[in-house]
């Protein structure tokens, strides 16, 4: 007989594509569990009775539920189990920072030298599985006859449309772009969360009765009170991200060869530049810096690998300061990403040429910068980077790929009156999402600038809640 509990104090590692293969192509970095694998990963779950995990995760999935379905071999169920919270499971166990949320309250990982149970992989598993292998479509739920619209196809959006519809919502969701999922398909490359995965996803919503119309820029086609005056849309939830880069505004940002990490990553990733083939242009540099560290840098370092440069990346501060997920920097170390740690851009530098006929006349040829060292901790708690004088230094590059976070683009706001925002273009909202306006909701990036997928579809979920309590009391 089988023993119930596996207690190895490690988790089943997460079989990958060699790094010196992958560097080189676009497809999947990490390949999956086996069932296996799953089952016996699921087996070191020891179902506390606090559900410490559950805790963790802005969906509040019933995660010690759906672990026993694994550890049972009913993966059907399990996916069952994920779907009453979470619209999004293929995704989330694929992009989402189990680490710092579910895992990182996981019973098992407390003690020392044992790992958390591996909730992530186990939910990308039993989605997968899902998606290979049902035939039945969800079924729509009976309409209550009330109308909302969601702006934004991301996960905030997409989550908040799926919840209502599960309600009996008819939902519209309007798309700015040619093809639904926001920053999963824009931001996110395909070798981290193939976009097979987002339609798929995107296909199981629409299967609740969801609509979704792209091409849709409200602001421009359509304001916020066209669509609840004219087309009789009862709320309006703004989930449209934060698409408005950020830069240093240092010498020489303006020089061609220069991206914002959202351009080059939209690039690739929607526009498909990485193809062999591709009508949209993206520079396959030589050399390329990408200033910054956290998950957004890590995804434009390893594509512009992918696409045959050396690169390095620029950060002011240490390797334990870095935001980025551990997996994903050492991801990117194993593909041979060089870190310029504790370094400093002052200014980007152009080819020496005076001459506009000459074809190398306003590129970049390099990128000037200084080294830094750790001072004390600031209001944060982290430790505020100073510069060390006299450490100038140049790093030759023919590319500069700007990592520095984004903004709320100010379109919405612009066309709506009365609508808050904060200082850096955030919409001003309370715990529930609600703005300064009748009956308009706001969750994930628009409402916080940039932050995580998952914690993007919480607010979605928070909101579709909230939205629902609103039209039935009226």
């Amino acid at each position: 007989m089988a023993p119930k509990f596996n207690m190895s104090p490690l988790k089943n590692p997460m079989p990958t594509q060699d790094p010196m293969v992958r560097n080189g192509n676009f497809e999947e970095v990490a390949l999956g569990y086996t069932a296996e694998m799953a089952i016996d990963e699921a087996k070191r779950c020891i179902g506390c009775k606090n559900r410490p995990c559950v805790a963790g995760c802005p969906v509040n999935i019933d995660i010690p539920g759906f672990i026993a379905k694994v550890a049972e071999g009913d993966f059907e169920g399990a996916y069952q189990v994920i779907a009453k919270d979470s619209s999004l499971p293929a995704v989330c166990g694929r992009v989402c920072p189990q680490e710092s949320q579910c895992e990182g309250k996981c019973t098992r990982g407390i003690k020392a030298g044992c790992e958390a149970v591996s909730i992530g992989r186990l939910e990308r598993f039993v989605a997968d599985y899902h998606n290979a292998n049902c035939t039945v479509k969800p079924v729509p739920a009976p309409s209550n006859g009330h109308k909302v619209a969601v702006i934004g196809s991301g996960p905030a959006g997409l989550t908040c449309a799926g919840d209502l519809a599960k309600l009996g919502y008819e939902v519209t969701v309007f798309e700015a772009l040619h093809v639904a999922g926001g920053v999963l398909v824009y931001g996110i490359p395909e070798f981290r969360l193939p976009k097979s995965i987002v339609r798929q996803e995107v296909e199981n919503l629409k299967s609740l009765g969801v609509k979704i119309e792209t091409n849709m820029v409200i602001g421009r086609v359509l304001t916020i009170e066209e669509l609840k005056s004219e087309y009789g849309f009862e709320a309006v939830f703004i989930g449209s991200g934060a698409g408005l880069p950020k830069f240093m505004n240092i010498p020489g940002e303006s020089l061609k060869g220069v991206y914002s990490a959202n351009e080059f990553l939209t690039r690739s990733n929607l526009m498909k530049a990485y193809l062999t083939g591709s009508h949209t242009p993206i520079q396959h540099g030589k050399c390329v810096a990408v200033v910054g560290g956290g998950n957004v840098a890590m995804d434009a370092a390893r594509t512009a690998k992918r696409l045959g440069a050396e690169v390095h990346i620029i950060y002011r501060r240490g390797e334990e300061e870095l935001p980025a997920r551990k997996e994903e920097i050492e991801h990117a170390k194993e593909e041979g990403i060089i870190f310029d740690l504790l370094t400093n851009p002052t200014k980007i530098l152009a080819t020496p040429t005076d001459n506009p006929r000459d074809p190398s006349f306003g590129w970049v040829n390099g990128i000037e910068c200084v080294r830094m060292e750790l001072g004390e901790p600031d209001a944060s708690g982290r430790r505020s980077p100073k510069v060390i004088e006299g450490s100038e230094f140049t790093i030759p590059v023919d590319c500069v790929i700007m990592s520095l976070g984004t903004s709320p683009n100010p379109l919405i706001k612009a066309t709506t009156e009365g609508l808050v925002t904060l200082r850096r273009g955030e919409i001003a909202v309370d715990e529930v999402g609600k703005t300064s306006l009748e009956g308009v909701y706001c969750g994930g990036d628009a409402a916080t600038g940039a932050a995580t997928v998952i914690k993007a579809m919480g607010a979605g979920k928070v909101a579709a809640k909230a939205i629902d309590e609103y039209i039935q009391s009226k």
